[in-house]
């Protein structure tokens, strides 16, 4: 039986204190491995491009360059990026919203407890479900900077790729699409690699966050 590596996680958070409980918790799961700190922004991707990690608690304000540029640097420079999950003391902050636009796999709350913290870390790197669905959404409607006719990608969505696109931003996985759509997983898999080609984003929450951007969420 083949035993699965560790998953590398690089902590970046400006407060000391934070990354030692975050370090507590990640530090007592077998299949977590925490591999490098950073206090900064900037330090916090010259750690990621030494270290190579396969996610990143990312806080969105530190200083020198806050965590939104450091998500930006570490996706543009990396031919293999980590996960980043932005940590956030408030859910509906504009910063967290900027982070998933630039690239954030998902967000969390600094007061969540152990077992969803260690979920969020196992989520993204394993899986290919979105990282806290509603919460995503609710920013997403809340901070989305509306076009003001629909981007040129929504006319150009099959409708089969349309419902997979509305499937993904409830959360779902490609495995449980295939069973709402009653067709295989490849074919999802397809489907869903040709709704970020064509919407232009690099994963399922950047999808979901340029489909409320669009309107496309509230188009019958």
């Amino acid at each position: 039986m083949t035993t699965r590596p560790p998953i590398r996680v690089v902590l970046a958070d400006d407060e000391r204190m934070v990354r030692s409980a975050l370090r507590a918790i990640l530090s007592v799961e077998p299949d977590l491995e925490v591999v490098g700190e950073a206090a900064t922004g900037a330090e916090a991707v010259s750690v990621v491009r030494e270290l190579r990690p396969d996610v990143v608690l990312m806080d969105v304000r530190m200083p020198e360059i806050d965590g939104i540029r450091a998500t930006e640097q570490i996706l543009a420079t990396l031919d293999e990026p980590p996960r980043i999950v932005v940590v956030t003391t408030f859910e509906n902050d504009s910063y967290v919203y900027d982070a998933l636009r630039a690239g954030a796999a998902g967000f969390l709350l600094k007061r969540a407890d152990a077992d969803a913290l260690v979920q969020a870390v196992r989520l993204v790197s394993h899986t290919d479900t979105l990282l806290f669905p509603s919460a995503v959404r609710t920013l997403a409607a809340e901070h989305a900077r509306a076009y003001p006719a629909p981007p040129a990608w929504v006319a150009r969505l099959t409708c089969r790729e349309s419902e997979v696109l509305r499937l993904m931003a409830r959360g779902l996985t490609n495995a449980e699409i295939a069973r709402r759509m009653e067709v295989g997983p490849a074919t999802v898999k397809s489907h869903v690699a040709a709704v970020l080609a064509k919407t232009g984003t690099r994963d399922r929450t950047q999808a979901v966050i340029a489909a409320y951007e669009a309107g496309f969420m509230n188009a019958r």
